[in-house]
């Protein structure tokens, strides 16, 4: 049904009966966002409540605002400087060996749908760079890794990625 999206939660591949997905797979994930631990307050409150009963999207949202805001979001204005920005982020994972899993052209459309998004978010009709950068590491780690590397530190291809292409340069 409309709207339709997946949530899915990542088990470490050590454990017992868990798969690394292909690339393949890996890429038609929007983001990857890890919410690490609980503060030591935060999980001693969750250990002395009494279980609370789980909300639905109805609870928050109409599925007709949910699909009026998404065709929002997919209108915020995007310059051709921020595409070429996207493309040289993409590009430059392809040219640098450093990179086990280049991104691929899904990867380009999931940054640029992910930075409309965080545009319209934080209530602008336009896409800026900072918009790209925030969503950035979500959108490409996983991508960037792929099935071959451990999941370690968070965030490192892609961040390293980000820093050595220049949003302003031509």
């Amino acid at each position: 049904p409309t709207p339709f999206f997946v949530i899915a939660t990542q088990n470490p591949s050590y454990q017992s009966g868990t798969y690394p997905l292909p690339e393949s797979q890996l890429d038609r994930f929007l983001m990857r966002i890890s919410l690490g631990y609980p503060s030591y307050e935060a999980e001693k409150q969750m250990l002395t409540q009494s279980p609370v009963k789980p909300l639905k999207l109805a609870d928050f949202i109409s599925p007709s605002d949910l699909i009026e805001f998404q065709r929002q979001a997919l209108a915020v204005t995007c310059s051709d400087s921020i595409i070429h920005y996207i493309l040289k982020l993409v590009n430059a994972s392809r040219e640098q060996s450093t990179y086990p899993q280049p991104l691929s052209p899904r990867a380009s459309k999931a940054l640029l749908r992910a930075a409309k998004a965080w545009a319209f978010l934080h209530d602008r009709n336009y896409v800026l760079p900072e918009d790209v950068q925030a969503v950035f590491t979500a959108v490409a780690e996983h991508r960037l890794k792929g099935v071959q590397q451990e999941w370690g530190e968070e965030n490192v291809l892609s961040q390293r990625l980000l820093d050595s292409v220049d949003p302003l340069a031509a």
